[in-house]
């Protein structure tokens, strides 16, 4: 009895599938997600050139 005979069996490496057709609807959903990825890029750019939003929260001072 070998040491790895008493463990789980690994699966079959199975080959890569080249599924590259892409239909009107993929071409589309890409194109949207792209925009998307596009417009919050934007967003977070502006809202970094405004500065942060909140201070700090409670402030303490030295002195009870």
């Amino acid at each position: 009895m070998s040491g790895r005979e008493g463990g789980k069996k690994k699966p079959l490496k199975q080959p890569k599938k080249n599924d590259k057709s892409l239909d009107d609807e993929d071409i589309a959903h890409k194109q949207k997600m792209k925009e998307q990825a596009k417009a919050l890029a934007d967003a977070k750019q502006k809202a970094s050139q405004k500065g942060p939003l909140v201070s700090g929260g409670i402030k303490k001072s030295g002195k009870k």
